[in-house]
């Protein structure tokens, strides 16, 4: 069993796939997004190919906590694919993922341009490394 985190834009969605003992969260290519049918293709082979149970979905809250309306966006397309894929979803907190993802890439020495092509997936890599940090007993 492996867990998929998607970090879900209107662009593209950063995807992150865990190791099969559920410890490491791995990098995946990012999503430019086309159309739902192109979309879903893309994901469908990734949850295939690496026998995946849960996706963990980023929800864009609030710094107060409260729901954004990309939220509810997000909300929409996830339960969608959810009863598509027949895969249960987990909806996780995800504030502040992006910016530490930027800064984990600028840490790392590249240029604005390298840190824009990264950042989705650095941000699904942080937001499956708290879930499954936070499944441990």
């Amino acid at each position: 069993m492996r867990v998929m985190a998607l970090d879900v834009g209107d662009k593209n969605i950063g995807i992150a796939v865990s190791d099969a003992l559920l410890t490491i969260a791995q990098g995946r290519s990012t999503l430019r997004r086309s159309s739902w049918e192109a979309d879903l293709a893309y994901m469908r082979k990734i949850v295939e190919d690496n026998e995946v149970e849960k996706i963990v979905v980023g929800n864009p809250l609030h710094m107060d906590g409260r729901e954004s309306p990309q939220g509810r966006k997000i909300a929409q397309f996830a339960n969608k694919l959810s009863d598509t894929l027949g895969i249960p979803v987990v909806f996780w907190d995800e504030r502040l993922t992006s910016f530490a993802a930027e800064q984990h890439l600028e840490e790392m020495g590249l240029n604005w341009r390298d840190r824009k092509k990264h950042v989705d997936k650095i941000a699904a890599m942080f937001i499956l490394q708290n879930y499954l940090d936070s499944q441990k007993p």
